[in-house]
């Protein structure tokens, strides 16, 4: 037996691309997801592109049966964290279902870990946490603040349960991993992100409309104060984002709470994203002005040179190289099933 990490949520749009990636190293994925908002071709996709069978289970991680069960039955090294709801929007009128959801689950892993003697977790976290600032870029000692928003606060409180798991049991590692906006595909058009229901994020939308699904995309908000009016962000490839899990894995920190911004580093606006898309595939993409959106912020980019400097990672895919996969994953995947 190799070494066996837990993947909550691996059947998601990241946690699929991370255990790709994971199995590429040498490590062996065990996954357990609700595919409440994932797909269980994803299983099949990993499968193929591995040549491995992965052991899954379908399931809620709030499930302490469930979780006893699966904890029992392997000997893991670390877990990595990703299963949560993750729409901005959603949470502001569903904040219930975003609490008792996204701090359910850490509780149920840190309660397993605590059972069984596993002493590594990678969290799945978020920019979100430095809330509204205008101290740009964001670096890992930026202040955390009160988030613009009820999935934000989740991520600012599963941290602070972490940090305070790590006092009470100072052997373990936790390692904070802050995204800033995960896009793209994995290169093989069989991976990508495709959310149940309504589209929240910016790339499944634009490709719904360069399929034709959808006659134009809406952004919310020209009135910003930024060059064009729109939300900039700081887009991140998702292979990139995937290969950031396995260096803070590969790279212990020891005992203690540690924090990595996973970003580029530069801040791109919705406007020129939709431009690169269009550049990227040939495809036009049409658009028309809403008003903003509850939650949202006018800017958000990344320091990422921690990581660089600790980890021996650093983002290397553009954004056009984002927009190619993702549309490559459109018409070899979602085009045959829409």
């Amino acid at each position: 037996m190799g070494k066996e990490v837990l993947v909550t949520g691996g059947l998601g749009f990241i946690g699929a691309e991370t255990t790709l990636a994971l199995m590429k190293e040498g490590y062996d994925p065990v996954i357990v997801d609700s595919l409440v908002n994932s797909k269980i071709r994803n299983l099949g996709a990993l499968e193929s592109l591995s040549g491995r069978k992965i052991p899954f289970y379908q399931g809620d991680v709030r499930d302490e049966s469930l979780m006893e069960r699966i904890f029992q039955k392997h000997a893991f090294e670390a877990v990595l964290h990703f299963a949560a709801l993750k729409a901005v929007g959603e949470s502001v009128g569903k904040p219930v279902l975003y609490y008792e959801n996204n701090l359910g689950c850490t509780l149920s892993v840190l309660r397993e870990m605590e059972r069984h003697g596993v002493s590594r977790i990678l969290f799945s976290s978020s920019a979100t946490v430095y809330g509204d600032s205008e101290d740009l870029p964001f670096r890992e000692d930026s202040p955390v603040r009160e988030a613009t928003n009820p999935y934000g606060e989740t991520k600012v409180m599963n941290e602070r349960m972490l940090r305070d798991y790590v006092i009470a049991h100072p052997e373990t590692e936790v390692v904070s991993l802050r995204y800033f906006n995960p896009v793209g595909a994995d290169p093989s058009g069989l991976l990508g992100e495709d959310p149940n229901g309504i589209p929240n994020n910016l790339f499944p939308i634009i490709n719904q409309v360069a399929l034709g699904l959808r006659p134009g995309i809406a952004i919310y908000g020209d009135d910003y104060e930024t060059e064009d009016g729109t939300c900039i962000r700081d887009y991140l490839h998702v292979v990139d984002l995937a290969e950031g899990h396995v260096a803070a894995l590969s790279h212990s920190k020891g005992p203690g709470f540690h924090v990595f911004n996973l970003g580029t580093g530069r801040g791109t606006s919705v406007l020129s994203v939709i431009r690169a898309y269009e550049k990227a595939t040939g495809r036009k993409i049409p658009y028309t002005i809403a008003g903003r959106r509850p939650g949202d912020i006018a800017m958000s980019y990344a320091d990422p040179s921690r990581a660089e400097e600790e980890l021996g990672w650093k983002a290397r895919l553009s954004l056009e190289d984002a927009a190619r996969d993702a549309y490559r994953f459109a018409t070899k995947v979602l085009k045959e099933e829409k």
